[in-house]
């Protein structure tokens, strides 16, 4: 159980079941086209996840990814990423043939992702798919164009605009579409109707194929947690359509854009680029639009872990044209009254609070009002650039409304991690776990299994630190463009022994499924 309910209080704290999981993004499943995806190896995995005694399935953002391949820079808060389709499924469909998809196949590269081959051969094929699908006499179909109508109409067109201007951002395209002239918006409806109808095929195809993977996936009493990122991309349909809901000009410029201040880990700050949004305006709407989101969040996923969740109690904004994060400024965001709001219209829903970073007074009030577990993150517990606060990530410090992770997406891998901190670092290690033998290649064990046995309700550990690999597999360096999100499971990486072993730890701390 993540989240705190309100009769939580009046429970014994011996209800509260112990669980654990795996960050697993669905990219990084093995297949051989080259990109994990909804295929019989996802189904396959979470088939090992039960026999391995887990509960959880954690997986990144599931977005149509842009510039960088980053899943929280995506063209759509909405909208599924066409690249996880399985084509098998096509196959079997009818509407590709295996000799179609040979080209496409990339056994020899397993265990890493060529996204410019990606992006000039999967599209292409897709197309074929939709031209011979006969999609518009389907009924599933126009039930689907229906219900997401609110939402997919204006992000067919961004793509297939998007795709006449030559994959340009949207703030690049000619004035009249750019700002959505009416004239224009209907100009570009019939000139692009079927590139506008097969992004809305791509759509249906993605949510078909993920509603049934999940679906099995529940059936083994296992739940999804998603991720959403707390922004939206600048160049994404949200900003497009809705230029309101950000602190944009009346040309669609941003007077000011999301980051992180400078701090230990960064002299000159993050700048991520991303549009901030207008609060004031969401409040007088009644969060209308955040509501909308995370409605559709919680019919994809069981569970949604919110990224950068200190950006709800203050957000950091940088001046629109600056080189770093240096010269930006907090001011506040919406506190509890989001919440609240949330809780009143969709009920209680389970939600991990991503509050890493520099978390004040203030962001820890929000997470304790908010009644969400907070992230325990291990390897913040041993690093002398921190603040003032990383006792709070020790483990024997971990309260019971809490997640507890080894790692993240952004952080090195537990083993590269142990390499690259200092030599003082390590010793704290080796004090804390009271281990001075157990050999470095093997030492990822201990800290896996030290953070099972904290008090946190679920325990979530990155898949590559199960599999004790380095820094060469992980999956993101913030701050860095072109190497990043590339890492795959290869073909015999989840062994019996592993999933035996994994099995074992769980059921030793009492996180079993089912136990």
């Amino acid at each position: 159980m993540m989240q705190v309910p309100n009769n939580y209080l009046k429970e014994s704290v011996n209800t509260v079941k112990r669980t654990a999981g795996i960050l697993l993004s669905i990219s990084s499943l093995p297949s051989k086209y080259g990109i994990g995806c909804f295929s019989k190896s996802a189904y396959e995995f979470a088939d090992w996840l039960k026999e391995a005694g887990q509960s959880y399935w954690q997986i990144l953002p599931l977005g149509p990814t842009s510039y960088g391949d980053s899943p929280y820079q995506s063209f759509s808060t909405y909208a599924g990423n066409p690249y996880f389709i399985s084509l098998e499924d096509l196959i079997e469909e009818g509407v590709l043939t295996e000799k179609e998809c040979e080209k496409l196949e990339t056994e020899s590269k397993e265990g890493t992702i060529d996204y410019k081959k990606l992006y000039e051969d999967r599209y292409p094929i897709l197309r074929k798919a939709y031209e011979r699908s006969n999609i518009s006499k389907n009924p599933d179909y126009q039930q689907f164009l229906a219900e997401n109508e609110w939402w997919l109409s204006d992000y067919a067109l961004f793509m297939a605009v998007k795709d006449r201007f030559e994959g340009r951002p949207w703030t690049e395209w000619a004035e009249d579409i750019r700002l959505r002239y009416g004239y224009a918006m209907d100009y570009y409806r019939k000139e692009l109707y079927f590139d506008i109808e097969f992004q809305k095929y791509l759509q249906f195809t993605f949510y078909k194929q993920w509603n049934k993977l999940k679906a099995y996936v529940n059936s083994l009493g296992i739940r999804m947690i998603g991720d959403i990122p707390i922004y939206v991309a600048m160049d994404s349909a949200d900003a497009w359509a809705n230029p309101s809901l950000f602190q944009l000009d009346e040309k669609n410029v941003p007077y000011a854009v999301a980051g992180c201040p400078p701090d230990g880990f960064s002299a000159t700050g993050q700048l991520w680029g991303n549009p901030l949004y207008r609060w004031e305006y969401h409040r007088r709407t009644g969060y209308e639009w955040w509501l909308q989101r995370l409605s559709h969040c919680f019919k994809l996923y069981d569970a949604v872990r919110i990224d950068h969740f200190r950006g709800f109690d203050q957000y950091y904004s940088i001046p629109y044209g600056a080189e770093t994060a240096i010269t930006g400024h907090w001011e506040q965001g919406p506190g509890i009254d989001l919440f609240n709001r949330v809780r009143q219209v969709l009920g209680e829903k389970e939600v991990i609070a991503e509050d890493l970073g520099y978390v004040t007074d203030s962001v820890r009030k929000l997470v304790h009002d908010s009644g969400f577990p907070g992230m325990k993150v291990l390897e913040f517990a041993f690093d002398s650039r921190d603040s003032g606060c990383a006792s709070d990530y020790l483990p024997h410090n971990y309260p019971e409304n809490s997640v507890a992770y080894t790692g993240t997406h952004d952080n090195e891998t537990l083993a590269g991690w142990f390499d690259s901190i200092t030599k003082e670092e390590q010793e704290l290690v080796r004090d804390y776990l009271c281990d001075y033998y157990t050999p470095k290649k093997y030492l990822y064990r201990s800290l896996n299994s030290l953070v099972m046995r904290s008090k946190a309700a679920l325990c979530v550990i990155p898949m590559q630190d199960h599999l004790g690999l380095d820094n060469r597999y992980r999956m993101n360096k913030p701050s860095t463009v072109g190497e990043n999100w590339k890492w795959r499971l290869k073909k015999g990486d989840l062994t019996d022994q592993l999933k035996a072993e994994i099995r074992g730890m769980t059921r030793r701390y009492g996180r079993l499924n089912g136990q």
